[in-house]
């Protein structure tokens, strides 16, 4: 296996980063979900080939793109999927709000967890459908979407679910059980699931990411999965994305609006894509084993502080951090004021947590966490 140096500390100032731009030069940014370390090499080596043509025109997809996700879907989570059900975006953003418009009506309800990744909740608030959030469960640590979180907000109209496995924020993984529970709800209730998996490339336990559209033929009937490499691989300023859908009918409504109010997918998200797919896993690999050693890291600090508890992260790089035990209005700004910026928790419904993102070289994440230790004993005096 190649050497990979995720411990470098790369300037990310002057180079129009939104992550690091927000805040002062003093500050650690751990919250956007991007990551501080070099993206894989066969990118840059992929981008430079191209570069060097030095054209750089209207692009359709390169030829066999679709069958190419198709094998890489079936190496990485033994998942059969048609050429056919696969349709190419340019972000799994711009289609959650495409799905909540074109895959109800105006007399539909929507469901959301909560917490979840806050553009699912305001897809649906901006889809001018009615919505509810069913509030996860909290069962052995990992927060979880259940058939009871469910049934206390389903509705006759009732059209569409949000979902988010592995889950943003906390990195719960579902497993086989979970995810039939959740299917049999949805098949029961006739609910089309729109299923946000954008993480799956970043299973940190010795788990499987389970699609859950793979579960059954039902499940492939009902579902909507949104897929992309960029945040596996570190490229969400090159982006790409695909929707996996069996359904026909449903498939041409995810359609609606791609090259108009849905721009095309451009050029280097198609070459950085195909890139990692031939040549990443190494690297991937690589990864998962550097960010194992900083969740250590991150989980044995949180259990040592008295005012802190964190959920259980099965995957990804975004740690869900209960605050609920700090004597502060606004746990966020405590922390800002110390000079590290987390996610805060308001940005999912939920103002007594915050999020931090640990894809950073260990050092950043060290200093990080000995200002929030300090932080707190500045707050409390212990």
């Amino acid at each position: 296996m190649q050497t990979y140096n995720f411990d470098e500390l790369i300037t990310r100032q002057n180079t129009d980063s939104i992550k690091w731009d927000k805040f002062n030069h003093k500050t650690i940014p751990l919250w956007v979900a991007d990551m501080d370390f070099k993206s894989p090499p066969c990118i840059t080596k992929s981008i430079k080939q191209r570069l060097n043509h030095e054209i750089y025109g209207y692009t359709h997809a390169p030829e066999n793109f679709r069958e190419n996700i198709s094998l890489y879907l079936h190496e990485q989570y033994q998942w059969e999927v048609d050429p056919e059900w696969i349709v190419v975006l340019p972000s799994v953003v711009s289609a959650l709000y495409s799905i909540g418009i074109n895959c109800t009506n105006s007399a539909s309800h929507i469901i959301t967890p909560k917490p979840v990744y806050h553009h699912l909740r305001i897809a649906a608030e901006d889809s001018g459908r009615s919505y509810d959030e069913a509030q996860l469960d909290i069962i052995n640590n990992r927060i979880l979407l259940t058939q009871s979180s469910l049934q206390r907000v389903v509705k006759k109209n009732t059209d569409l679910l949000y979902f988010c496995n592995p889950h943003n924020p906390g990195g719960t993984v579902y497993s086989e059980k979970e995810l039939k529970d959740i299917v049999d709800f949805s098949v029961k209730n006739n609910i089309t699931i729109c299923s946000d998996e954008i993480h799956a490339g970043l299973v940190l336990d010795d788990i499987p990411h389970i699609p859950i559209a793979s579960m059954s033929e039902d499940a492939a009937n009902q579902t909507i999965t949104l897929m992309s490499l960029n945040k596996t691989f570190n490229f969400p300023g090159a982006g790409l994305a695909w929707a996996v859908c069996k359904n026909k009918e449903l498939r041409k409504k995810i359609k609606i609006g791609i090259g108009s109010l849905i721009p095309e997918t451009q050029i280097f998200g198609y070459i950085a894509t195909q890139a990692v797919m031939d040549d990443g896993e190494d690297w991937r690999k690589a990864l998962i084993n550097y960010l194992k050693g900083n969740r250590k890291l991150l989980l044995d600090e949180i259990d040592n502080i008295p005012e802190l508890a964190i959920y259980q992260m099965e995957a990804s790089y975004l740690g869900w951090i209960s605050c609920e035990k700090i004597l502060h209005q606004d746990p966020y700004e405590l922390f800002l004021k110390n000079g590290v910026a987390l996610q805060p928790g308001k940005m999912f419904n939920d103002n007594n947590h915050v999020r931090i993102n640990i894809a950073t070289p260990r050092s950043n994440l060290k200093e990080a966490l000995k200002r929030i230790r300090h932080a707190l004993k500045d707050n409390k005096g212990y």
